[in-house]
């Protein structure tokens, strides 16, 4: 009679381990996501910033390019037709790629790593703001709390002076690059509400836009710079480990775990960058930035956990950033379920079909 009971424990003991690998997994991309910030401001010095977005995502482009390709050869129903929204997807490619990748990189030009991480972290506001313009989509009475905690966090952590960077060009910059994610995942939003394309396709499409997009603008500011054995490998990394990889980890990872549990996760990620901008960078963080970025952090875990769930959008998870995302992370499932907005950076990126980081982008 008593061995009901045991079953039923040992099972959930078997699920838990079952859920260890994908725990650990997620902590991974989220690692790899932050390191990002460090690589970049190590190779910043040598390569120009956008150049270097163009570079990075050129490539990361082409390995998608190759696993589309593939997948559509293994099951050529598995990839929904993309012509229907063509200019919904370059205005996503533009966004999402263009603007707030490319532009995150010119803001590391200018800001400390920590700072510009910070100030990506308002993406969800920004989503807020453009998801209530755009689809409709209001906020609680928890998410408007989360938002003045996070805007009294800010204050403490800009009212450091020079500490922070003293930048505000880079600043501004930084700010349009997190509201050029914002339209990425609300419009991302939008088109996987209407199942014309697929998340891979979606990831790879968009991404080959926004690299033209970069790729424009690197040639009219005509910023280019010889390329050191160094600025390859880390090109080579970035686009290969810190995106390809890290986009297919997140959509295993998203087969497993809900969206909204990881959102907790990929928040952490504030912390991450700054602990590796300390050690690495020898950035400067005083006890005032640190109770404000602690504000800011706990401002978007209310704005997640608070946001209205709906039958196409479920509890934010990259993107989603990784993503978070979202960064758009694509793990659809029979019934299918909205991508967890990452990575970011930028992440998507990622990572791109999740949700917004705390970073904005799918890195």
């Amino acid at each position: 009679m008593k061995s009901g009971p045991q079953s039923a424990g040992n099972k959930d003991a078997t699920g838990g381990h079952s859920r260890a690998l994908p725990y650990a997994a997620a902590f991974l991309v989220t690692v790899l996501w932050s390191s990002s910030y460090v690589l970049i401001k190590w190779e910043l010095s040598e390569i120009p910033p956008l150049y270097f977005a163009t570079l990075r995502y050129a490539l990361a482009f082409l390995v998608l390019l190759g696993v589309d390709a593939a997948a559509s050869r293994r099951d050529p129903r598995g990839q929904p037709s993309w012509k229907k929204p063509t200019l919904l997807l370059i205005a996503i490619g533009i966004s999402g790629y263009t603007v707030a990748q490319g532009l995150q990189f010119v803001g590391l030009y200018y800001l400390p790593a920590v700072t510009t991480s910070l100030l990506l972290n308002f993406t969800p506001f920004f989503v807020l703001v453009i998801g209530w313009a755009l689809i409709g989509e209001s906020a609680s009475l928890a998410q408007l709390a989360g938002l003045i905690l996070a805007v009294i966090g800010a204050y403490l952590f800009f009212s450091e002076g020079m500490t922070w960077g003293g930048n505000w060009l880079g600043v501004a910059i930084v700010v349009v690059s997190g509201v050029g994610w914002a339209f990425y995942v609300v419009l991302v939003r939008v088109v996987h509400r209407s199942g014309a394309i697929g998340p891979l396709r979606l990831t790879t499409v968009t991404m080959g836009v926004g690299v033209a997009g970069m790729a424009v603008l690197t040639a009219a500011t005509g910023e280019y710079a010889p390329l050191t054995s160094a600025g390859v490998a880390t090109i080579v990394w970035l686009a290969t480990v810190n995106t390809a990889l890290a986009f297919f980890l997140w959509n295993w990872v998203l087969k497993s775990i809900p969206a909204y549990e990881l959102s907790v996760l990929q928040d952490l990620m504030l912390v991450e960058i700054a602990l590796l901008s300390v050690v690495f960078l020898q950035e400067t963080l005083t006890f005032v930035m640190v109770g404000g970025m602690g504000l800011v952090l706990v401002g978007v875990l209310v704005v997640q956990m608070g946001r209205k769930s709906d039958a196409s959008s479920p509890p934010a998870t990259s993107t989603g950033t990784a993503t978070r995302e979202r960064t758009a992370s694509p793990s659809d499932q029979t019934p299918p379920r909205a991508p967890a907005e990452l990575p970011p950076g930028g992440a998507p990126l990622y990572p791109v079909a999740h949700r917004p980081s705390p970073t904005g982008e799918a890195f």
